[in-house]
């Protein structure tokens, strides 16, 4: 499985930076982040990057969102109506639209439009259908990837998903570009029931022969390479690793008021406020919470050279490069050649963060709300029914998907 950057507010330098130290990569552009004039041109940097694709998510997640920058954009409609928008001449001029963006940034795939599912019911699925068939009927040679943004009752509804995998059967598109809303707006999700469906869709489409991309992730969503999703999706700040839709308002300050510098454990699953960094040096088991060296990019080498934690320069930026670089390390080894070997990969994780979460936590070292201790079983019992549900046949096609 493979990591795709997702571009968000201040992610400019960060894209740059680690796509050259990868040799190339995947970026997933915001409109929302770059105005109508900075996108192409700041695509046009990236692809000077040897090895490096665009993707542009097209974010029509709420037709009537007033961000000012993302309705700057040409393809946004200047008068959106429910009622005939996705039967007429304004579907036609938005996919148009989003088609000549998407050659201008070069993209390597064409993401389409899809609206935020408050419920998979007939409305929604026509609209899903209307897009899809008039997207096929656009002269171009770009795969289309099909947007499926779910909220999370709809995500948590088996019944509903259930609809849509068997709905999608009749669809054609190249793949799917899948974003989930998490529950109650946390980070890091503690519904099973959520994480399973979120499962159950990417290996129901990746069985129907579509690719799966999984947009707006964080750490949690490793385990979808157990569903042979191609890629996921993250960033540096919370509104890029989970789907917040009021992002796309006017008035939203996440930015703002996230400012605390978190460091990633890629071992433990968890992340830490550099304090707690500071109590496991004075309890003697800072060790156990330094990467292990196919995780570490040479980002957070002085937090663990010695002096105290806190007293290091430890900023934002090496904070957000080593998470993205530690979760690409991850995602590129989660993705294994059998699919019990995927499910073995995922398990071993999990026992071993679980391990090792239970001596930082009796030591008083905590992640708190980026705290993977109250996580473990939520994926593990996601990945129960994966192997229930779904093992047989992806045991079965695993190498010819």
């Amino acid at each position: 499985m493979e990591l795709y950057l997702q571009f968000g507010y201040g992610m400019m330098e960060h894209t740059r930076h680690l796509l050259t130290q990868w040799g190339g990569g995947t970026a997933v552009l915001s409109p929302r982040d770059l105005d109508r004039d900075r996108l192409p041109s700041f695509a046009a940097e990236l692809r000077s990057i040897p090895n490096t694709n665009l993707l542009v998510d097209p974010q029509f997640y709420l037709p009537h969102a007033d961000h000012e920058r993302l309705r700057s954009h040409s393809y946004w409609p200047g008068d959106y109506e429910t009622g005939g928008f996705w039967q007429a001449a304004p579907l036609t001029t938005l996919l148009s639209r989003l088609l000549e963006l998407n050659h201008a940034v070069g993209s390597a795939a064409l993401i389409l439009p899809g609206i935020l599912a408050p419920d998979v019911n007939e409305d929604w699925l026509v609209t899903q259908e209307a897009v899809l068939s008039r997207a096929l009927s656009l002269e171009t040679d770009l795969p289309l990837l099909a947007t499926v943004a779910l909220s999370a009752d709809a995500t948590r509804n088996q019944d509903q998903v259930g609809l849509l995998l068997d709905r999608a059967e009749r669809w054609q598109p190249a793949g799917y570009y899948l974003v989930c809303e998490h529950p109650g707006g946390n980070y890091l999700v503690e519904d099973p029931n959520w994480l399973a469906n979120v499962l159950d869709m990417v290996a129901g489409f990746r069985l129907q022969g579509r690719r799966v991309v999984l947009g707006y992730c964080n750490h949690q969503l490793l385990v979808a390479a157990a569903a042979h999703a191609h890629a996921m999706c993250s960033g540096t700040w919370m509104n890029v690793r989970s789907f917040p839709p009021d992002k796309f308002r006017a008035v939203y300050d996440e930015e703002i008021r996230q400012r605390a510098t978190w460091y990633y454990c890629p071992q433990a699953l968890s992340e830490y406020k550099l304090p707690f960094l500071d109590i496991a040096q004075r309890q003697g088991i800072l060790e156990i919470l330094a990467p292990s060296p196919e995780f570490d990019g040479g980002y957070c080498g002085p937090l663990f050279a010695g002096p105290q934690p806190t007293t290091v320069s430890f900023t934002e930026q090496p904070a957000f490069r080593h998470y993205l670089h530690a979760l690409r390390a991850q995602a590129l080894a989660a993705a294994r050649a059998t699919f019990d070997e995927a499910i073995a990969w995922h398990e071993t994780a999990l026992d071993s963060a679980e391990t090792r979460l239970a001596t930082l936590s009796a030591a008083g070292v905590r992640g708190q709300m980026r705290d993977f201790l109250n996580i473990v079983d939520v994926n593990r019992a996601a990945l129960a029914v994966l192997r229930t549900t779904r093992g047989p046949m992806l045991r079965h096609s695993w190498a010819t998907l």
